[in-house]
Formats: C-alpha cells, structure tokens, sequence
C-alpha cells in the first residue's frame, strides 16, 4: 500500500498564529511542581547528528494520552522540523528541544493526544448539503412540512431555480418524521406545493428520498418500473409509485439534479474541513468515494485546502459485487487516475450490504423476522443487497491485491454475510493484514461476537447513536422485541471476545461532535438522550481509556496507519489534538464539552482555536450540534 510523502499539505493556520514564546523562557511559570517525569526509560530522543538541536513546537504542561500500553504519564512533546514527534517525556526532559526559534504552548493541564482518527464519514457529502436548505431532521405535521417547502420554493426563486425547471433539492429530511406518527409519505403531499418545479427530499439518512409527480415524470418512472439492484421504488396499494425510494433506488432521480459547480463545492468543502480539524479530526475515512469525490479532493489539495489525511473507500454497487475481476480493474484504475493526489492512501473499497433498521424504512437485513407494531412476527427481514459467496468472492480478489473490504452491516443477517464472505476469502488467500472491516454493527448475533478477532476483522462502530431515544426506543424497540434490542451496538460485548474496535462518525447523518461521540461509547448517553437512563451502559458501556483508543489508535489500524500515527509516540507523525480540559480525568459527562486549542497535522497547526478562523470554524461546529440527529446508517 503505498505511503504518502511526510510533508503535510499547506495549513488552514500557519503556525505562526499560535502564542510564540520560548519554553525556556516561560520555565518559572511552570514551576518545579509541573515538571513530573515518566516512569521508567524517558520517551527522549538526542538531536541527530548534523540536524538543528531545537524542535519547531513544543506542547508543555499537558496530559499527555500517549495511547502505547505501560507508558507513564507525561506532559510534554517536542515536535521536529520534518513534522514528526521528536520527543515525549516531562517538561524537564523535553525542554532541551527548546531554542529561541522554537513555538512554545501552555497546555494548561489540558490533554494532548493524537489527532481523531474518524474510520467511516462523508466529508465531502456535508459540503454538498450544506450548500442547501436542510429540515434539520425536524418531526413536522404534513400542514407544516408543506409550510417550511414553500418558504424554500420563495427562497430559491431567484438562484436559476425557478419555475417551471429548477430543482428544489432539500437536505436532512427525517424519514420518520411526519406527525401524527405512522404518517406514509406520498407524492401528493409535495404536489399540493404552489410549483411545478421538481422536488427531491433527501432522507439524513442517506437511505430515504421523497419527491414529487414531476421529479418521478423527469426520471420515468411508473408503477411498471422494476425495483433496480439494491434498491427500492414504494408502491401503494394502487401498484404506483408513492415518490419514496429506498437506497439505490434513489439515483434514478438524483441522476437528473444538477450539481453545484467545481468552485462552489470547494469553498463549501474547504469548511466542512476546517470544522472538522475543529473538532480534532486529523484522519478521514471517506465511506463512499467514487470519481466526483476524487476529483473535489484534487481541486481541495491543489488549493492547499486538505487539512486532513484521507482514506476514500471507492465504493461498489450490488452489480459490480457480483464481477470481482471488473470490480478489481475499476478500483486500480481510479486509484492509477487519482494516485498522485497529496494526503490520498488508496486501497479500501466499499459494499452495502443492507440498508437501514429503524421503522418504517427496515431494509437492514435480520436473521429472524421484524415484529409488527404489537410484537408480533411478520414474514419481513429486512433487504440483503450482496449474498455471502459473492461476497466472498469479491473480498477474496480485492484481498489478494493487498485491498481491504469496508462493508455495511446494520442487521445481523448482514453482519453475518459480511464474516462468512470474509472467512471465504481468509481460506482463499491467507491474507490477514488487510484489516477487512465491518461498520455500524447495529445488532450483532451473540453467536457471531467471537468471529471477529478469529479471523481478524475491525468492528468499525458509530456509537454516538448509541443512547437512548427515539431512534433506539420508539424506532427499534417494539420491532425487535426485548430480546434483540439487548444486543444494539454491543461495543464491550465484541472487545471482550477479543475484536478490535474503530470509531466513525458516519457524518454528516449525525452533527460532528467527535467528543460527544467519545463520551457516549463509555456512558451510554450522551447528550442525545431522552429523558433520564443510558442504553444497556452495564452491559455494552466500555471504559475511557478504550473509547480515546478506539477512536485514535484504533481506527489508525482499521485504516493500516498504526505505523504512522494514532499514538504520541517519538518518530510518528505529529497529528496531535490539544483540548481545554483533562478528558482523562474530568466527570465523563463533560468529556463532550471538550473544546480544540490546537490541531496538528504532520507538525503543521491546521487548527487555532484563538485565530479568528479557528473561532469561526469552532463556532460552525457548535451551532451544528443542536442539530437532531438522523436515523442511522448512513453508509
């Protein structure tokens, strides 16, 4: 695989923005009592022979999280001019790095830990949505859903989306949100609008989209036409079609939206970043790439606005699963293309397996039916989009090129499928350091919770949604009965049979709140909950030091980066975050208060929480998190 060059892509902030001022200098504000050393050997490396003795930053008085087992406690690190760590130890220790020309930061006893590592996001889908009004997720009547779609249509009148042609695209509708409960959407609803214009709602989910008669018209689509693979056009009682369509059923409208232009897409993407080196991010997985997000990573890395390192996983429909050859040949080709793309690591594709389990959608796919909403069975288990020996098939070809497979698995018949196509492939090549990955893990069979760690595949799981609420309760809970619903993201519960964890955050389907999503994987609440309890915290809660590895070292392995970063370690790259507080130590609950001072990545600050584009950044991501969040499952 191959290794991106070390010097980091051009900073949001230069380095220069941070408070300069000498380590040496400030000693006596440090004060002997700062100064505690490591146990056991220091974490100290001597100037080489020839290079400058003094480092370009030094981070002093911190909490130092260095993620490495049996490592005593620090507080400071020195960075080098060529963007690795050069040092971690105590102030005393490192404080020899310092010379007149070198950044110096007080931590303040806040934590200083490697940057969040975040294993399944979509980055560049939050900059397209944010280019467009949003319903927020918001649970609305029909009446008041017709109400806030007409200010929309007066809105957008004047942007070349007038009538009778122009698009109305609206972003973060909530499938499950039409008031009184159990309303069906149907195409009339949005017709009753004073237009004759197109319109597409698209779910938050990214699973959902609702339109209107005159988007099914543009797209032709009739009570005769077939349900496409992996997809799925809702039909009433009538046989036609209600404008709901389900996965991929969805591009046969979206096909025919036009796209915002290259320039427009790279200022709004150039903000989704900065927000998320914000928030601590220095690492993406980006979980559904194909060429149009390839090529707005070019354009964002030619004008120096890539701040952090990014793993696309190419995506693969249900067809192209079934061809591993051709799938194979299309992934070398993409990465041939786009390979000389600066902060690009190829070499993860990605696979749907199923779709979504929150009612009333439920296309994940189960092992045993779906319960009607008075508990009883119903003959529905949900969609499987790719059958095991296919799958199989396509992880071996893929695994045997030295790729790795990123499968969607929200049901447990879909994480089932997702091990049994990884074990065909572990017989068929031997191949066990390609990290085969499984995301979401919404419901996992307690059979299958051994499988992982036996045939080496990362459990990539998006525990911020694993709170109680309406979405784990009222969506879930009658569905799948007491029993089932024990089992939701069984985070401890796959840790102690030995798998390795990795975070996501799956946005924009949630609002990026990475130390939200930290807390909530130990306490089982977080700021999502409704009302008073956690969601099984005794059972499936996992302890702080596991959630901050998760999310840092954790996810550096599912992406094969553990040689580079993930850990404060001496030699790796200098991908840090500094916050405001010790998340180590302070009440789990204000870990998700927790606010960035400072991002590095690769040595270079694209992060300053006192600039004032760090603080216009810090503040798009705040407003953003009082956002509700969407059903899950994304991709």
């Amino acid at each position: 695989m191959p290794v991106e060059p070390s010097t980091p892509p051009a900073p949001n902030a230069h380095p220069s923005s941070v408070a300069r001022r000498s380590l040496l200098a400030a000693a006596g504000a440090v004060g002997a009592a700062g100064l505690v050393g490591t146990t056991g050997a220091p974490a100290v490396a001597s100037p080489a022979r020839g290079q400058r003795h003094s480092a370009a930053l030094v981070v002093h008085n911190a909490r130092v999280f260095t993620g490495v087992r049996g490592d005593g406690p620090a507080r400071a690190v020195a960075v080098g001019r060529d963007g690795r760590i050069l040092a971690v130890g105590s102030d005393s220790k490192v404080r020899r790095f310092a010379g007149r020309d070198t950044d110096a930061v007080d931590a303040r006893g806040g934590s200083l830990l490697s940057g969040i590592h975040d294993g399944h996001a979509h980055p560049t889908d939050a900059a397209t949505r944010s280019l467009r009004p949003s319903l927020d997720s918001a649970e609305q009547t029909v009446e008041e859903l017709q109400k806030t779609l007409t200010g929309f249509l007066k809105d957008s009148s004047g942007e070349g989306g007038g009538e009778p042609d122009g698009w109305l695209v609206v972003e973060d509708w909530n499938p499950v949100g039409l008031l009184p409960r159990g309303t069906a959407p149907h195409h009339s609803m949005l017709d009753a609008l004073p237009t004759r214009r197109p319109i597409a709602l698209r779910g938050g989910d990214g699973h959902n989209m609702w339109v209107n008669q005159r988007a099914l018209d543009i797209a032709k689509i009739t009570a005769t036409t077939p349900d496409p693979v992996g997809g799925k056009i809702v039909k009433g009682a009538d046989g036609k079609p209600t404008g709901v369509l389900k996965d991929d059923a969805q591009p046969l409208v979206s096909r025919h939206i036009p796209e915002p232009g290259e320039a427009e897409l790279v200022a709004a993407a150039a903000k989704v970043f900065a927000e998320a080196a914000a928030s601590g991010i220095t690492t993406f997985m980006e979980a559904v790439v194909g060429e149009d997000e390839l090529a707005l990573y070019r354009a964002l890395a030619a004008a120096g606005k890539l701040p952090q390192r990014i793993v696309p996983a190419l995506r693969l429909t249900s067809e192209q699963a079934k061809d591993p050859r051709a799938s194979v040949a299309y992934a070398k080709k993409l990465r041939d293309d786009f390979d000389g793309v600066r902060g690009l690591r190829f070499g993860t594709v990605k696979v749907f397996l199923d779709g979504v389990i929150e009612y009333p959608a439920q296309t994940a796919a189960l092992l045993t039916p779906y319960l009607d909403k008075d508990g009883k069975p119903t003959d529905h288990r949900g969609d499987l989009y790719v059958s095991a020996p296919d799958f199989g098939r396509l992880t071996a070809a893929f695994n045997a090129e030295g790729w790795q497979l990123h499968a969607h698995a929200i049901g447990d018949r879909a994480v089932r499928t997702a091990l049994d196509g990884y074990a065909y492939a572990l017989r068929h090549t031997d191949r066990r350091d390609v990290r085969n990955t499984i995301a979401h893990l919404e419901l996992v069979d307690p059979a299958d919770l051994r499988r992982f760690a036996e045939l080496g595949v990362t459990a990539c799981m998006q525990l911020q949604w694993a709170t109680r609420n309406v979405w784990t309760m009222d969506s879930l809970l009658p569905h799948l009965g007491a029993a089932r619903h024990r089992w939701l993201y069984p985070a401890r519960s796959l840790q102690s049979h030995g798998a390795r964890l990795s975070g996501g955050s799956d946005w924009p389907v949630d609002p990026l709140q990475v130390w939200n999503q930290v807390r909530t994987a130990v306490d089982r609440r977080g700021t999502d909950a409704d009302g008073e309890g956690d969601l099984y915290r005794a059972k499936e809660g996992i302890s702080r030091t596991s959630s901050l590895l998760m999310h840092t070292l954790g996810t550096a392995r599912q992406l094969r980066m553990a040689h580079l970063t993930g850990t404060v370690e001496r030699g790796k790259q200098a991908d840090l975050v500094l916050l405001d507080r010790d998340v180590t130590r302070c009440p789990v609950a204000e870990i998700s208060g927790a606010e960035v001072r400072l991002t590095l990545r690769g040595g270079t600050v694209v992060h300053d929480g006192e600039s004032s584009s760090g603080r216009a950044a810090a503040a798009r991501v705040t407003r953003a998190a009082g956002r509700p969040r969407a059903t899950c499952g994304c991709g």
